[in-house]
């Protein structure tokens, strides 16, 4: 899912293979030990490859009780990129 959060958000990879992609940016690889910020309201999203799972550690504060803004879902056509 497309995605934003009020004061950012910093995810860090412990295992696997994984995508971000900010909008309007390309798809990145990131792989365990990178760590990754997304900017307060920046639109993004997150996860596993297709061939491979990824976990990882997300870490974001909340603005009155509200850490994230879900938004559309990422559709076929943007994930395949």
């Amino acid at each position: 899912m497309w995605h934003t959060h009020p004061l950012g958000q910093t995810l860090i990879v412990t295992a696997g293979l994984g995508w971000v992609q900010r909008e309007g940016g390309p798809i990145e690889e990131i792989r365990p030990g990178d760590v990754v910020w997304f900017p307060p309201g920046l639109k993004h999203w997150h996860g596993a490859s297709p061939s491979t799972a990824m976990s990882h550690i997300a870490v974001q504060e909340s603005v009155n009780g509200k850490n994230v803004d879900w938004l559309e879902k990422v559709s076929d056509e943007q994930y395949r990129r």
